[in-house]
C-alpha cells in the first residue's frame, strides 16, 4: 500500500514567523502515524493544512497520490486539541448535526451513532445537554463524532487529554480496532508511552522543521546507546575493557550480578561477551537495551536546541 498523505516541501509563514519550513513526509495507508514535537514545533499548523483549514505558503499536500481537494476533507475525521461542542444543544442533536456535516444521511447517522453510544456505555446521554457533561464525557462524544462517518483518515490531536486511565484504555483500544478495520490514523500527542504502544511510524518536528521520520522500531534501534544488560555469576565485579565496553552499573545480588555495559563505537556484542567469559564470568543472560521514545525525543530536541 502507498501513502494516503504526502506533504511535499510544505511551508507556512504567518507574517515574519515561520511555522513550517519545507516539511516533507508521507503517511502510509493503514498505519498509525505519530506526529510528535514540543509545543510550537508546527504540528497543529501541519494538521490544519492537511485539513485545508489553512493554506500553505508554499509546497503541496497530496491525498492518495493527487493534490488534496475540499471534497477529500469529507474522508477525514479530525479531533482537534481545542474541544468544541455547542453547550446548549442536546448531545444526540449535536452528534447528528456533526455526522450529517460529514455527508451522512439522517437515518445512517442515527443508526451509527446509537451503536457508538452503546459501545461507549453512554446511551443514556442522548437527551442530555452538552453543558451537563464532564470534560471526559464531552471528549467521548467528540471522539465518536470524529470517527462515526468511517473516514479513511483520522487525525487525533491529543485524544487522551482529560481521560482517566480506564477511559484512556477504552479510547486506545478503539484506535487499534479502527486501524484493524483499515483506517489510517495520525496521532499527535505528547504521551510517549502511547507512541510506543500504538504507532507504527513517527515524524518529529522541532522549530518548524522535520527532524526525523520513520518506523518506531527502526528509530529506537538507530538512536540506541549500544547498551547491553548482562546477568552473570562466577566472577568479581567486571571492569571496563578498553576498546570494547564501559561498565555503567553492576548490581550484586548474593553473587548474581546484573550489569549494564556500553559498547564502544566499533565493538561487537560477541567480542564483549568473549572478554567477559575470559575474565571468569558465567553469563546467564544478556539483552540489548533499546531506549524509550521519550529518551529519543528529549535527545533529538535537545540536540536541535
Amino acid at each position: 500500500m502507498g501513502n494516503i498523505i504526502d506533504c511535499r516541501e510544505v511551508c507556512k509563514n504567518f507574517g515574519p514567523k515561520v511555522a513550517l519550513d519545507k516539511v516533507s513526509l508521507g503517511v502510509p495507508e493503514g498505519r498509525i502515524f505519530g506526529l510528535l514535537g514540543p509545543n510550537g514545533a508546527g504540528k497543529t499548523t501541519l494538521i490544519r493544512i492537511i485539513n485545508r483549514i489553512t493554506i500553505p505558503t508554499a509546497g503541496e499536500v497530496f491525498f492518495n497520490g493527487r493534490p488534496i481537494t475540499q471534497s477529500d476533507v469529507e474522508k477525514i475525521g479530525y479531533l482537534p486539541e481545542e474541544r468544541g461542542l455547542y453547550r446548549k444543544m442536546e448531545v444526540g442533536d449535536q452528534a447528528m448535526y456533526l455526522a450529517q456535516l460529514k455527508g451522512m444521511s439522517s437515518q445512517d447517522a442515527r443508526k451509527a451513532l446509537k451503536e457508538w453510544f452503546v459501545r461507549f456505555g453512554i446511551q443514556d446521554w442522548w437527551k442530555k445537554k452538552v453543558e451537563e457533561l464532564s470534560k471526559g464525557m464531552a471528549q467521548k462524544v467528540q471522539f465518536i463524532t470524529t470517527v462515526v462517518h468511517r473516514p479513511s483518515l483520522m487525525i487525533l490531536d491529543e485524544p487522551f487529554s482529560g481521560f482517566d486511565p480506564v477511559n484512556t484504555e477504552i479510547i486506545r483500544n478503539e484506535i487499534l480496532r479502527l486501524k484493524e478495520e483499515g483506517s489510517t490514523i495520525i496521532l499527535s500527542t505528547h504521551n510517549m508511552e502511547s507512541v510506543e504502544e500504538l504507532c507504527d511510524e513517527i515524524a518529529l518536528l522541532n522549530k518548524s522543521r522535520l527532524v526525523i521520520s520513520g518506523g518506531v522500531d527502526e528509530i529506537r534501534h538507530k538512536y540506541g546507546n549500544n547498551n547491553i544488560e548482562v546477568v552473570y555469576t562466577g566472577s568479581e565485579r567486571i571492569e571496563d575493557a578498553e576498546g570494547l565496553f564501559k561498565v555503567l552499573s553492576d548490581e550484586d545480588n548474593a553473587g548474581r550480578h546484573t550489569a549494564v555495559i556500553s559498547l564502544e563505537a566499533e565493538a561487537r556484542t560477541n567480542d564483549a561477551l568473549s572478554a567477559l567469559l575470559g575474565r571468569g564470568a558465567v553469563i546467564n543472560s544478556f539483552k540489548e537495551l533499546i531506549p524509550r521514545m521519550n529518551d529519543i525525543f528529549i535527545k533529538l530536541v535537545t540536540e536541535e536546541e
